[in-house]
Protein backbone atom coordinates (compact mmCIF):
# COMPACT_ATOMS: atom_id res chain seq x y z
CA UNK A 1 0.00 0.00 0.00
CA UNK A 2 1.43 3.90 -0.63
CA UNK A 3 2.60 5.34 2.00
CA UNK A 4 2.78 8.79 0.33
CA UNK A 5 1.43 10.61 -2.87
CA UNK A 6 3.39 12.28 -5.25
CA UNK A 7 3.15 15.83 -5.92
CA UNK A 8 3.65 18.28 -8.70
CA UNK A 9 3.61 22.00 -8.45
CA UNK A 10 2.19 24.26 -11.51
CA UNK A 11 4.68 27.23 -11.03
CA UNK A 12 6.61 28.42 -8.73
CA UNK A 13 4.27 31.29 -7.21
CA UNK A 14 5.53 32.77 -3.93
CA UNK A 15 2.51 31.58 -2.00
CA UNK A 16 4.13 28.13 -2.98
CA UNK A 17 7.40 28.89 -1.85
CA UNK A 18 6.62 30.66 1.50
CA UNK A 19 3.68 28.39 2.22
CA UNK A 20 2.91 24.79 0.42
CA UNK A 21 6.37 24.12 -0.55
CA UNK A 22 7.50 23.65 3.15
CA UNK A 23 4.49 22.24 4.76
CA UNK A 24 5.06 19.16 1.62
CA UNK A 25 8.03 18.85 2.91
CA UNK A 26 7.32 18.44 6.87
CA UNK A 27 3.85 16.24 5.93
CA UNK A 28 4.34 12.70 6.56
CA UNK A 29 2.38 11.60 3.65
CA UNK A 30 3.00 13.79 0.84
CA UNK A 31 5.85 14.99 -1.20
CA UNK A 32 6.69 17.27 -4.18
CA UNK A 33 8.86 15.20 -7.17
CA UNK A 34 8.66 17.38 -9.93
CA UNK A 35 7.81 21.37 -10.37
CA UNK A 36 6.88 23.36 -13.88
CA UNK A 37 8.29 26.96 -14.74
CA UNK A 38 9.83 28.68 -17.17
CA UNK A 39 11.21 30.90 -14.19
CA UNK A 40 14.95 31.22 -14.27
CA UNK A 41 15.22 30.94 -10.36
CA UNK A 42 13.31 27.41 -10.98
CA UNK A 43 16.10 25.37 -10.16
CA UNK A 44 17.49 26.82 -7.71
CA UNK A 45 13.85 26.75 -6.05
CA UNK A 46 13.72 22.96 -6.74
CA UNK A 47 17.09 22.84 -4.73
CA UNK A 48 15.70 24.64 -1.66
CA UNK A 49 12.91 22.33 -1.74
CA UNK A 50 14.67 19.15 -2.73
CA UNK A 51 12.04 18.57 -5.75
CA UNK A 52 14.21 15.98 -7.98
CA UNK A 53 12.30 16.73 -11.51
CA UNK A 54 11.82 20.08 -13.09
CA UNK A 55 9.69 20.65 -16.01
CA UNK A 56 9.65 23.74 -18.65
CA UNK A 57 5.83 23.47 -19.34
CA UNK A 58 2.46 22.42 -16.98
CA UNK A 59 1.85 20.32 -19.50
CA UNK A 60 5.18 18.19 -20.09
CA UNK A 61 4.84 17.68 -15.78
CA UNK A 62 0.97 16.38 -16.35
CA UNK A 63 2.49 14.01 -18.59
CA UNK A 64 4.58 12.30 -15.81
CA UNK A 65 2.96 9.22 -14.98
CA UNK A 66 4.69 9.22 -11.68
CA UNK A 67 2.53 11.95 -10.71
CA UNK A 68 -0.59 11.50 -8.17
CA UNK A 69 -1.37 15.17 -7.54
CA UNK A 70 -1.01 18.75 -8.97
CA UNK A 71 -0.96 21.72 -6.69
CA UNK A 72 -2.05 24.58 -8.90
CA UNK A 73 -0.87 28.62 -7.19
CA UNK A 74 -1.72 30.21 -10.68
CA UNK A 75 -3.45 33.54 -10.99
CA UNK A 76 -6.96 33.05 -10.17
CA UNK A 77 -8.28 33.49 -14.22
CA UNK A 78 -5.82 30.42 -15.24
CA UNK A 79 -7.44 27.89 -12.28
CA UNK A 80 -10.61 26.93 -14.47
CA UNK A 81 -7.98 25.79 -17.68
CA UNK A 82 -5.55 24.07 -15.55
CA UNK A 83 -7.58 22.18 -13.34
CA UNK A 84 -9.55 20.58 -16.04
CA UNK A 85 -6.33 19.77 -17.82
CA UNK A 86 -5.20 17.96 -14.87
CA UNK A 87 -8.19 15.92 -14.45
CA UNK A 88 -8.17 14.58 -17.87
CA UNK A 89 -4.46 13.26 -17.43
CA UNK A 90 -6.17 11.56 -13.98
CA UNK A 91 -4.30 14.00 -11.72
CA UNK A 92 -6.05 14.42 -8.05
CA UNK A 93 -6.43 18.78 -7.73
CA UNK A 94 -5.13 20.82 -4.83
CA UNK A 95 -6.35 24.72 -6.52
CA UNK A 96 -5.37 27.78 -4.59
CA UNK A 97 -9.19 30.24 -3.77
CA UNK A 98 -11.01 31.35 -5.45
CA UNK A 99 -11.30 27.43 -7.30
CA UNK A 100 -12.85 29.87 -10.45
CA UNK A 101 -14.25 33.09 -11.44
CA UNK A 102 -17.61 32.01 -11.86
CA UNK A 103 -20.01 29.42 -11.11
CA UNK A 104 -20.36 27.76 -14.17
CA UNK A 105 -16.53 27.93 -14.48
CA UNK A 106 -16.49 26.13 -10.98
CA UNK A 107 -19.15 23.65 -12.09
CA UNK A 108 -17.35 22.48 -15.06
CA UNK A 109 -14.39 21.80 -13.37
CA UNK A 110 -15.98 19.97 -11.13
CA UNK A 111 -17.95 17.73 -13.13
CA UNK A 112 -14.69 16.52 -14.95
CA UNK A 113 -13.01 15.63 -12.10
CA UNK A 114 -15.70 13.15 -11.29
CA UNK A 115 -15.78 12.19 -14.74
CA UNK A 116 -11.92 11.52 -14.42
CA UNK A 117 -12.59 10.04 -10.80
CA UNK A 118 -9.96 11.80 -9.57
CA UNK A 119 -10.52 14.54 -6.12
CA UNK A 120 -10.31 18.28 -6.25
CA UNK A 121 -10.10 20.55 -3.35
CA UNK A 122 -10.23 24.01 -2.77
CA UNK A 123 -6.83 25.39 -0.92
CA UNK A 124 -8.75 27.23 2.04
CA UNK A 125 -6.18 26.47 4.37
CA UNK A 126 -7.23 28.29 7.26
CA UNK A 127 -10.32 26.22 8.03
CA UNK A 128 -7.97 23.31 8.68
CA UNK A 129 -6.19 25.18 11.57
CA UNK A 130 -8.07 23.54 14.93
CA UNK A 131 -9.12 27.18 16.27
CA UNK A 132 -12.43 26.69 14.17
CA UNK A 133 -13.17 23.67 15.22
CA UNK A 134 -12.42 25.07 18.83
CA UNK A 135 -14.91 27.97 18.07
CA UNK A 136 -17.71 25.39 17.03
CA UNK A 137 -17.45 23.86 20.53
CA UNK A 138 -17.94 26.70 22.18
CA UNK A 139 -21.01 27.66 19.78
CA UNK A 140 -22.67 24.16 20.17
CA UNK A 141 -22.02 24.25 24.38
CA UNK A 142 -24.26 27.41 24.02
CA UNK A 143 -21.62 29.26 25.69
CA UNK A 144 -22.56 32.37 23.87
CA UNK A 145 -26.28 31.64 23.57
CA UNK A 146 -28.64 31.62 20.69
CA UNK A 147 -26.40 32.86 17.55
CA UNK A 148 -27.12 36.44 15.99
CA UNK A 149 -24.51 37.67 13.84
CA UNK A 150 -20.92 36.93 12.60
CA UNK A 151 -18.77 39.58 11.46
CA UNK A 152 -15.43 38.97 9.06
CA UNK A 153 -12.54 41.28 8.48
CA UNK A 154 -9.68 40.51 6.10
CA UNK A 155 -7.23 43.40 4.53
CA UNK A 156 -3.65 44.31 4.36
CA UNK A 157 -2.10 46.95 2.44
CA UNK A 158 -0.99 46.43 -0.85
CA UNK A 159 1.88 48.62 -1.29
CA UNK A 160 3.55 48.03 -4.28
CA UNK A 161 0.38 47.84 -6.51
CA UNK A 162 2.12 48.25 -10.33
CA UNK A 163 2.11 44.48 -12.10
CA UNK A 164 1.04 42.88 -8.87
CA UNK A 165 -1.75 40.58 -10.30
CA UNK A 166 -3.88 41.33 -7.57
CA UNK A 167 -4.44 44.21 -9.58
CA UNK A 168 -5.24 43.14 -12.86
CA UNK A 169 -8.56 42.33 -13.78
CA UNK A 170 -7.98 40.04 -16.87
CA UNK A 171 -5.91 37.78 -14.21
CA UNK A 172 -9.16 37.77 -11.33
CA UNK A 173 -7.54 39.98 -9.13
CA UNK A 174 -9.50 42.18 -7.01
CA UNK A 175 -10.19 42.25 -2.76
CA UNK A 176 -13.04 40.04 -3.26
CA UNK A 177 -11.63 37.26 -5.46
CA UNK A 178 -8.07 37.46 -3.11
CA UNK A 179 -9.30 38.30 0.24
CA UNK A 180 -13.29 38.44 0.60
CA UNK A 181 -13.67 34.90 -0.52
CA UNK A 182 -11.98 33.73 2.84
CA UNK A 183 -14.92 35.98 4.82
CA UNK A 184 -17.79 34.50 2.72
CA UNK A 185 -16.43 31.26 3.11
CA UNK A 186 -16.04 31.57 6.87
CA UNK A 187 -19.01 32.61 7.40
CA UNK A 188 -21.10 29.60 5.73
CA UNK A 189 -19.09 26.98 6.81
CA UNK A 190 -18.92 27.89 10.42
CA UNK A 191 -22.38 28.72 10.93
CA UNK A 192 -23.28 25.61 8.78
CA UNK A 193 -25.86 27.22 6.76
CA UNK A 194 -26.64 28.42 3.14
CA UNK A 195 -26.47 31.82 2.35
CA UNK A 196 -29.98 33.04 1.41
CA UNK A 197 -29.43 36.49 -0.15
CA UNK A 198 -26.23 38.82 -0.31
CA UNK A 199 -25.87 42.61 -0.25
CA UNK A 200 -22.34 44.13 -1.81
CA UNK A 201 -20.84 47.33 -2.12
CA UNK A 202 -17.63 47.47 -3.81
CA UNK A 203 -14.79 50.46 -4.48
CA UNK A 204 -12.35 50.41 -7.24
CA UNK A 205 -8.93 51.12 -7.44
CA UNK A 206 -7.82 54.53 -9.33
CA UNK A 207 -7.83 52.59 -12.74
CA UNK A 208 -11.25 51.06 -12.38
CA UNK A 209 -9.98 47.74 -13.07
CA UNK A 210 -10.50 45.93 -9.49
CA UNK A 211 -12.53 46.35 -6.59
CA UNK A 212 -9.98 47.40 -3.85
CA UNK A 213 -11.97 46.86 -1.07
CA UNK A 214 -15.94 45.41 -0.87
CA UNK A 215 -18.09 45.36 2.06
CA UNK A 216 -21.13 43.27 2.23
CA UNK A 217 -24.14 41.82 4.35
CA UNK A 218 -25.55 38.45 3.95
CA UNK A 219 -28.69 36.31 5.41
CA UNK A 220 -28.25 32.94 5.96
CA UNK A 221 -30.96 30.07 5.73
CA UNK A 222 -30.92 29.60 9.67
CA UNK A 223 -32.09 33.71 10.03
CA UNK A 224 -28.94 34.73 11.06
CA UNK A 225 -27.35 38.10 9.49
CA UNK A 226 -23.25 38.27 8.48
CA UNK A 227 -21.16 41.06 7.83
CA UNK A 228 -18.20 41.19 5.87
CA UNK A 229 -15.52 43.25 4.70
CA UNK A 230 -12.24 42.81 2.63
CA UNK A 231 -9.80 45.44 1.34
CA UNK A 232 -6.42 45.54 0.01
CA UNK A 233 -5.60 49.66 0.95
CA UNK A 234 -5.56 49.70 4.41
CA UNK A 235 -3.94 47.82 7.58
CA UNK A 236 -3.87 44.20 8.22
CA UNK A 237 -7.26 42.65 9.77
CA UNK A 238 -7.62 39.20 9.90
CA UNK A 239 -10.50 38.49 12.38
CA UNK A 240 -14.28 37.38 12.75
CA UNK A 241 -16.35 37.53 15.60
CA UNK A 242 -19.90 35.69 16.25
CA UNK A 243 -22.19 37.02 18.79
CA UNK A 244 -24.91 35.72 20.41
CA UNK A 245 -27.96 36.60 22.95
CA UNK A 246 -25.51 35.85 26.22
CA UNK A 247 -22.04 36.58 24.50
CA UNK A 248 -19.46 36.57 22.13
CA UNK A 249 -16.61 34.57 20.52
CA UNK A 250 -13.45 36.94 18.77
CA UNK A 251 -10.84 35.08 16.69
CA UNK A 252 -8.39 37.87 15.78
CA UNK A 253 -5.69 35.55 14.25
CA UNK A 254 -8.72 33.96 12.04
CA UNK A 255 -6.50 33.06 9.00
CA UNK A 256 -3.67 34.08 9.10
CA UNK A 257 -1.82 32.69 12.29
CA UNK A 258 0.86 31.26 10.48
CA UNK A 259 2.30 34.90 10.73
CA UNK A 260 2.28 34.38 14.53
CA UNK A 261 4.04 31.12 14.31
CA UNK A 262 0.88 29.08 14.15
CA UNK A 263 -0.55 30.51 17.45
CA UNK A 264 -4.35 31.48 17.39
CA UNK A 265 -5.94 33.32 19.65
CA UNK A 266 -9.78 32.91 20.73
CA UNK A 267 -11.18 35.30 22.91
CA UNK A 268 -14.54 34.11 24.77
CA UNK A 269 -16.62 36.97 26.82
CA UNK A 270 -19.92 36.58 28.72
CA UNK A 271 -22.94 38.08 29.57
CA UNK A 272 -21.55 38.72 32.80
CA UNK A 273 -18.09 40.44 30.96
CA UNK A 274 -16.22 37.47 31.91
CA UNK A 275 -13.32 36.97 29.31
CA UNK A 276 -11.27 33.89 28.52
CA UNK A 277 -8.73 33.89 26.33
CA UNK A 278 -7.41 30.14 24.77
CA UNK A 279 -3.95 29.71 22.23
CA UNK A 280 -4.52 27.17 20.26
CA UNK A 281 -1.65 26.02 18.09
CA UNK A 282 -1.24 24.50 14.62
CA UNK A 283 0.18 24.61 10.82
CA UNK A 284 -2.72 24.69 8.99
CA UNK A 285 -0.76 24.21 5.69
CA UNK A 286 0.91 21.03 6.52
CA UNK A 287 -2.41 20.41 8.15
CA UNK A 288 -4.35 21.03 4.51
CA UNK A 289 -1.53 18.57 2.61
CA UNK A 290 -1.89 16.10 4.89
CA UNK A 291 -5.45 15.48 4.88
CA UNK A 292 -5.69 15.85 1.62
CA UNK A 293 -3.21 13.04 0.46
CA UNK A 294 -4.66 11.05 3.45
CA UNK A 295 -8.06 11.63 1.44
CA UNK A 296 -6.10 10.14 -1.76
CA UNK A 297 -4.65 7.58 -0.38
CA UNK A 298 -7.75 6.14 1.25
CA UNK A 299 -9.92 6.80 -1.67
CA UNK A 300 -12.11 9.09 0.55
CA UNK A 301 -13.82 11.85 -0.89
CA UNK A 302 -12.91 15.32 0.98
CA UNK A 303 -16.11 15.48 3.70
CA UNK A 304 -18.24 18.93 2.35
CA UNK A 305 -15.17 20.94 0.98
CA UNK A 306 -16.54 20.58 -2.93
CA UNK A 307 -20.65 22.06 -1.39
CA UNK A 308 -18.57 24.31 0.05
CA UNK A 309 -16.66 25.30 -3.11
CA UNK A 310 -19.59 25.34 -5.17
CA UNK A 311 -21.45 27.81 -2.23
CA UNK A 312 -18.60 30.28 -1.84
CA UNK A 313 -18.35 30.86 -5.53
CA UNK A 314 -22.40 31.66 -5.76
CA UNK A 315 -21.82 33.98 -3.06
CA UNK A 316 -18.94 35.82 -4.80
CA UNK A 317 -21.33 35.79 -8.06
CA UNK A 318 -24.03 37.44 -6.37
CA UNK A 319 -22.01 40.05 -4.81
CA UNK A 320 -20.68 40.96 -7.96
CA UNK A 321 -24.20 40.89 -9.57
CA UNK A 322 -25.45 42.99 -6.23
CA UNK A 323 -22.91 45.77 -7.76
CA UNK A 324 -24.07 45.77 -10.40
CA UNK A 325 -27.73 46.27 -9.63
CA UNK A 326 -27.48 47.96 -6.71
CA UNK A 327 -29.55 45.60 -4.33
CA UNK A 328 -30.17 42.26 -2.44
CA UNK A 329 -29.31 39.11 -4.61
CA UNK A 330 -31.05 35.73 -3.98
CA UNK A 331 -28.34 33.23 -3.91
CA UNK A 332 -30.00 30.36 -5.10
CA UNK A 333 -29.25 26.50 -3.20
CA UNK A 334 -29.68 24.59 -6.35
CA UNK A 335 -26.79 22.53 -7.26
CA UNK A 336 -25.38 22.40 -3.77
CA UNK A 337 -25.10 19.16 -3.48
CA UNK A 338 -22.38 18.52 -6.70
CA UNK A 339 -20.57 15.26 -6.22
CA UNK A 340 -17.00 15.12 -6.82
Amino acid sequence: MKTHVRWGVLSTAQVAQDELLPAYMKAINAEVTAIASSNIKVKEIASTFEIPKIYKSYDKLLEDPDIDAVYIPLPNALHSHWVKKAANKGKHVLCEKPAALTFKETKEMIEICRENGVMFMEAFMYQFHPQHQRVKEIMDFGEIGELKIMKANLSSYLENQDGNIRMNGELGGGSLYDMGCYCTHSIHTLLSSNPKRVFASMQKDHDGQVDISVTGLMELDNGMTAIFDAAMDRTRIDYYEIIGTKGSIQVPRAFAPQLSNGEAVILTYTEEGKCREEKVFGDQYKIQVEYFSRCILEGKIPTNFVENTICNVKVIDACFKSVEKGAFINVSSEDLKVSN
